[in-house]
């Protein structure tokens, strides 16, 4: 039987005074969205997930005299935004000795960066996909590229309309985009680059820092899907699905029985969008309805948040993010009537077509948690980001088979705060 034996503590601090670096250098979906270490918050009944306060909404009344003894009063609803607990991103690594790599020049190109950059790529492709599947908004047309800078002057645009904050919002493309934006002429401005940004990555992947309110920036990590092949892109609602604000507030999604779709009889994957018809899209700031570039009204999207059952005979169930909320009070309505049995269900992404749509957001759209690991019977060194993100560096050792060891590990918990702060962009 092999006996553990541990490195000494030294050489853990010292690599992870080299990764840390490095791993902050490569960050960049990541470095734009709520971060925090959740130190304390998960006990033996808590499980896999935490729960996070969702901020409340009300409205106000308008009265001659001041007198609202009759206006129906605003409910004070907890909501709760819940922290999914992922896999471990782990990254393995071995030495014959390790003491002999530790006075190798190369030890930080040969270890370090790719151990690094493998933690920070993995947790934004996975983050990245986390994104695209619960974003509740909608600019372009899905499967239209974007090609100029007025597509994505368009991504502010319903940012504004819908009411989301002023600030810290992003927009988000694949390197061929920012080649097709490269000669094209801009015009609604743009600032310097702060100097005060730590990750190089983020630096380098910034194409302007703010076009049209947003921080405009490439990203290799965008996820992408393959739409189903319906046959039929146009059903309707099948129920009338509940639209009040009691239901939706833990999850911010909405279950909606279809039916319609030809013969299809497979899944509906997450990441692809719906639009509801003749149900319009509020400013959720004002409450107003939304109105698009020619006056006509913003009909409603949601898109698929987990990959549907299996449908039978066109009919099945979608999961979608961004619900359709309407109440009699309007003090939570995202959707200017109550979506209703019969409504017709538009897909809006082309039969079996890979899609990687752009990504915008506002900073406070998602959260990334980060859960503290507990020590292994190990030398274990962990080191902590400035925005909260922790990273355990295990060193181990087998005796028997003379082999040294490192383990790199980063546990996060994905939050969706407001899926109305975030959307899938195209062109249009």
């Amino acid at each position: 039987m092999a006996t553990t034996n541990n490195l000494t503590s030294n050489f853990t601090r010292m690599l992870m005074k080299k990764i840390m670096p490095a791993f902050e250098s490569e960050r960049v979906l990541s470095r734009n969205v709520d971060t925090q270490l959740l130190s304390g918050v998960f006990k033996p009944d808590t499980g896999r997930i935490v729960d996070f306060k969702r901020p409340g909404d009300f409205r106000s009344v308008r009265s001659p005299k001041g007198d609202i003894s009759g206006v129906a009063k605003n409910r004070i609803l907890a909501g709760k935004a819940s922290g999914i607990v992922q896999d471990y991103i782990t990254v393995p690594l071995e030495w014959d000795n390790i003491e002999e790599a530790l006075e190798l020049d190369q030890m930080d190109e040969l270890v370090v960066q790719p151990a690094a950059s493998r933690l920070v790529t993995d947790l934004e492709v996975d983050f990245a996909d986390f994104m695209m599947k619960n974003s509740g908004l909608l600019s372009g047309n899905p499967g239209t590229a974007v090609t100029t800078w007025e597509h994505v002057a368009d991504s502010s645009a319903v940012m504004k309309s819908t009411g989301i904050p002023s600030g810290k919002w992003n927009y988000s493309v694949n390197p061929f985009t920012q080649v097709s934006l490269a000669s094209k002429q801009k015009s609604l401005g743009s600032g310097g680059i702060s100097g005060d940004l730590i990750s190089q990555a983020h630096k380098e992947a910034i194409i302007d820092p703010n076009f049209a309110g947003m921080k405009v920036m490439t990203a290799t990590t965008l996820s992408s899907f393959t739409s189903a092949t319906t046959g039929d892109l146009v059903g309707s609602l099948s129920a009338t699905p509940a639209g009040d604000y009691v239901t939706a507030k833990d999850t911010m999604t909405q279950t909606l029985a279809v039916t319609g779709f030809g013969s299809f009889a497979g899944t509906i994957p997450a990441g692809t969008v719906i639009r509801i018809t003749g149900r319009n899209r509020l400013n959720l700031n004002t409450r107003t309805t939304q109105l698009g570039a020619t006056g006509s009204k913003i009909e409603h999207t949601a898109v698929v948040t987990t990959t549907s059952a299996a449908f039978s005979s066109g009919a099945g169930t979608l999961v979608v993010s961004g619900p359709g909320l309407n109440e009699t009070d309007g003090q939570y309505n995202t959707v200017d009537s109550a979506l209703t049995s019969g409504d017709i269900v538009t897909i809006l992404n082309a039969d079996n077509t890979l899609f990687q749509p752009n990504l915008f957001w506002h900073e406070k759209a998602f959260s990334i948690g980060s859960v503290p690991i507990p020590r292994l019977n190990a030398t274990d060194a962990f080191a902590q980001t400035k925005d909260g993100l922790q990273i355990r560096l295990t060193g181990y050792s087998l005796g028997d088979e003379n082999e040294q060891r490192l383990r790199l590990d980063f546990l996060p918990a994905y939050a969706v705060i407001n899926p109305f702060f975030a959307g899938q962009a195209f062109g249009s």
